[in-house]
């Protein structure tokens, strides 16, 4: 009767056959082209040892005749004879010495090939049989030709490894003491095979046996020459790529160039070339930079298409031979950046790595590593702001050539950055800040899919972080929403849909609707409004501020009612602005660069003056917004009944004698501020004046309410700036235009006087005084302004 096949062999044919066959299949290919390898190694040094056939002739005629004479010696001699007279060793022939060498490096070649492997029992389970294969094939697979799943491969086989030690430790402990290269490997085996294979050299042309001492004394002293690198020797390899496209020079230059990064580092590593003047140095950094992705364009051209994709032939010969230099390549522009400090010098090396990203996406180790420190440099806010426009660059090339898993990582590391640079926001910085948010914003339209599977998962962190803060409410939960980088991420994200939903800035949208990352709009906006009303105090009053221009600023481009209005009129409804303030002498607060209020400023003039000018600018901007909807005159009429009930609130009942205003100035009625009553009043005279124009054309339109079509298209033929509102929002931005270019001109010439100061702080000990007398100078100017204002109030 036939033998029934065990369940767990069926089992095995049936999920795990047809993939190990092809594995084997795969295997025996790389194991054909090592063998091929090893042959053609082995001819080369076979045929390298052969320095002269008529020496070996010769050489081989005395043998010959010395065995000869040995053989009739030893045909006279006794047996004890022999036995006094001792062994001698015969000494192996040339050719035995090279079929020997020969031998070696065909079973060095073959040495993972073993036909009978110790296992403890015949009838051993299945899984220990697939562990076995496991290792099998990662042994083979660490010597796969492809350079792009090399690190998959590295990191499957220290998992193998690892199980296997624990399944099977007999077998373990077998490879160990029989194979320990398989176990012992180490982290920069890599980057030990790229020097090894960038350090060698074609064999050079036989040489005459007359020609042969001299020419190796020549190479002896040529090579202790070139141990130095000097200005003619990297213009030499210049030339040789500028006019040649010379591959052998560019490999010299990539060797210097390497030596060139590590030059401070003591690491143990040994050098083909070493630099010791500064000259040679810069010039050798500006060779490599500027010439080698000149010469590899020229040899491997790059195709891009209409949509933005690279091609070019991975599988050729010279992509192979060039492979390990260009990893060396990218290593050491990685550690140079990590070490430079010199804005120009990073923005060259940053411009030379624009040609080198379609050829590094075969090596996605060294590309991530290169990302990193990219997107470092790009965050950093001692960076220049163009040092950050050309990391911005390289990043959005990256994004817009790279397979969709490559992408993904590459915008979610943007995004940590991101977060990591705007965690410090100081007038110095906020600029900086700004240009990674709108720059940033742009990688999220290069894909949709991306862009919303990614922007969901960061937003749902903001949500969860915002529901733990309220559910489980400590002394200093709200730390964790009230910061700038939770502040700063909301920002950005309203940028990234304001960008992408909006038909102005994308015109094959026809509607918000139509973008696919119109879905996270609502979300988003949930989480904004929550954070803003967590804590409803005077002192994070400007992070309202804040979170209430992001969410303008989505409404703005997506056409989205967003209901602003109550979380503004509360700020009014405070007491903060209903008691008359306190007279101080600070500096007006820069709301651009404050989330939280300082205590001093609480209950002044200054502070109550500043919240009172944003409420009426941030209200005047919400209702533009909408100012040329139909429906403006129903919009407007609760909050213009409320801000007329304020102003009743605020404004000093009149007395008819001074004790009855005493009587009100004790009560605390009134805040005593024009300035602040005065812009609100002016609001709601604008907002009554639009509200009329809009009535006055809706007494024209024959369509009814229900005819979409026509509600959309009310007033479209009216420009936004000739509405009454629209007029007074553009006027009330230019001047704050206005006051923020005075403020920068002011910091600007303050950071000048500063760095004069500090260069005549060796010579003259009393410029320190100086400067706090200026300061004293205007906090004593803004002093008697201060009191003007209250002359004027009274």
């Amino acid at each position: 009767m036939p033998k029934h096949s065990k369940k767990s062999t069926k089992k095995f044919e049936k999920n795990h056959l047809k993939d190990t066959i092809e594995r084997r299949k795969d295997f025996a290919k790389i194991k054909q082209r090592q063998q091929i390898k090893a042959k053609k190694k082995a001819r080369n040094a076979s045929d390298f040892a052969k320095v002269s056939d008529n020496e070996e002739e010769n050489q081989l005629a005395k043998d010959n005749g010395r065995r000869a004479k040995e053989a009739d010696k030893m045909k006279d001699m006794t047996v004890d004879e022999f036995f006094q007279g001792g062994f001698e060793i015969p000494e192996p022939t040339r050719k035995a010495a090279k079929a020997a060498l020969a031998r070696e490096a065909e079973l060095q070649s073959n040495k993972r090939k073993r036909d009978v492997l110790p296992s403890k029992d015949k009838n051993s389970d299945d899984s220990e049989a697939d562990s076995d294969l496991g290792v099998e094939e990662a042994s083979y697979g660490n010597n796969s030709a492809s350079d792009s799943g090399a690190d998959k491969e590295l990191g499957t086989h220290r998992d193998d490894l690892d199980a296997l030690q624990q399944k099977d430790p007999e077998f373990y402990k077998y490879l160990k003491d029989n194979d320990s290269e398989l176990l012992d490997f180490a982290e920069d085996a890599d980057l030990a095979e790229e020097d090894q294979s960038i350090d060698e050299q074609p064999p050079k042309k036989k040489k005459k046996p007359e020609k042969l001492s001299k020419a190796v004394e020549g190479d002896e002293e040529e090579a202790e020459d070139d141990t130095e690198v000097s200005m003619a020797m990297v213009t030499k390899w210049q030339k040789a790529m500028v006019e040649q496209h010379s591959l052998r020079a560019m490999r010299q230059i990539v060797l210097a160039f390497r030596a060139a990064a590590y030059v401070n580092e003591e690491d143990g590593r040994e050098y083909k070339y070493s630099i010791s003047t500064p000259e040679v140095y810069h010039q050798l950094l500006v060779v490599s930079l500027q010439h080698v992705p000149t010469v590899l364009a020229h040899h491997l051209p790059v195709k891009e298409t209409p949509a933005g994709k690279v091609r070019f032939s991975t599988d050729t010969k010279k992509f192979r031979t060039l492979s390990p230099l260009l990893k060396s390549h990218a290593a050491s522009i990685h550690h140079l950046l990590e070490n430079l400090s010199d804005a120009p010098t990073i923005k060259l090396t940053l411009a030379s790595m624009l040609p080198l990203l379609p050829y590094l996406l075969s090596f996605k180790k060294a590309l991530k590593n290169l990302v990193k420190v990219i997107i470092s440099i790009w965050s950093d806010s001692s960076s220049t702001e163009a040092t950050r426009v050309n990391a911005f660059l390289l990043i959005r090339r990256l994004a817009l050539i790279s397979d969709p898993s490559l992408r993904e990582a590459v915008l979610k590391s943007t995004y940590q950055g991101l977060i990591k640079g705007s965690r410090s926001t100081t007038i110095h910085t906020l600029s900086g800040i700004n240009l990674m948010k709108n720059s940033a914003a742009e990688l999220w339209g290069l894909d949709p899919t991306i862009g919303y599977t990614t922007g969901f998962t960061y937003i749902r962190q903001l949500a969860i972080h915002l529901r733990s803060s309220i559910t489980h409410p400590t002394k200093d939960s709200y730390k964790a929403i009230y910061n700038w980088q939770y502040t700063h991420s909301l920002d950005f994200w309203s940028r990234v849909l304001s960008t992408h939903c909006s038909p102005a800035s994308n015109p094959h949208l026809k509607t918000p609707a139509a973008s696919s990352l119109h879905p996270l709009i609502y979300p988003l906006v949930q989480i904004t409004l929550g954070a803003l009303r967590l804590i409803p105090t005077p002192v994070y009053f400007p992070l309202r501020f804040h979170l209430t221009r992001s969410l303008l600023r989505l409404s703005r481009s997506t056409n989205t009612y967003i209901p602003l209005a109550p979380s503004l009129l509360e700020v009014l409804q405070s007491p903060e602005l209903k008691k008359p303030p306190k007279p101080s002498t600070l500096r007006p607060l820069d709301f651009a660069t404050t989330l939280r209020a300082p205590t001093s400023y609480l209950h002044t003039r200054v502070y109550q003056t500043g919240v009172g000018e944003q409420v009426a600018e941030l209200l005047a901007e919400f209702f533009g917004v909408w100012a040329q909807n139909i429906a403006f005159p129903e919009l407007v009429i609760p909050p213009s009944v409320l801000l007329k009930r304020w102003l009743k609130e605020v404004s000093a009942p009149p007395g008819k004698n001074a004790q009855a205003q005493a009587q009100s100035k004790g009560r605390g009625h009134g805040n005593k501020n024009s300035k602040v009553t005065s812009a609100v009043a002016l609001l709601l005279q604008k907002l009554d004046a639009n509200a009329r124009f809009v009535e006055e054309r809706r007494r024209k339109v024959d369509f009814a309410p229900g005819n979409r079509a026509g509600v959309e298209a009310f007033l479209k033929e009216v420009l936004w700036e000739d509405m009454p509102l629209g007029a007074f929002v553009v006027g009330m931005r230019k001047r704050g235009e206005e006051r923020e270019r005075v403020l920068e001109e002011g910091r600007r010439r303050e950071e000048e006087e500063r760095k004069k100061g500090k260069g005549r702080a060796d010579e003259e000990m009393g410029d320190g005084g100086g400067e706090e007398d200026e300061d004293e100078d205007v906090d004593v100017e803004m002093e008697g302004n201060e009191d003007e204002a209250e002359e004027d109030d009274e």
